[in-house]
């Protein structure tokens, strides 16, 4: 876990091993995402990007039968 501290103009840094672990270039797009009294930073992906993501994920998933 890392500890940041807010600045002055409420700016932080996001520190370099959580930065190239996530693959955040300079200038890219982040989401935030209040969430349980938390902040969460999702880093916004192109489409292109984002193929192939969930390669290997269980997808067996018990469904709710359709109303008719």
């Amino acid at each position: 876990m890392a500890i940041v501290t807010v600045s002055s103009k409420f700016q932080i840094v996001i520190p370099p091993s959580i930065r190239e672990s996530l693959g955040i270039k300079p200038g890219e797009k982040i989401h935030l995402l209040p969430y349980q009294n938390r902040i969460e930073f999702i880093p916004q992906r192109e489409m292109k990007k984002m193929r192939g993501f969930l390669k290997g994920i269980d997808t067996r998933v018990e469904r709710e039968k359709d109303s008719e």
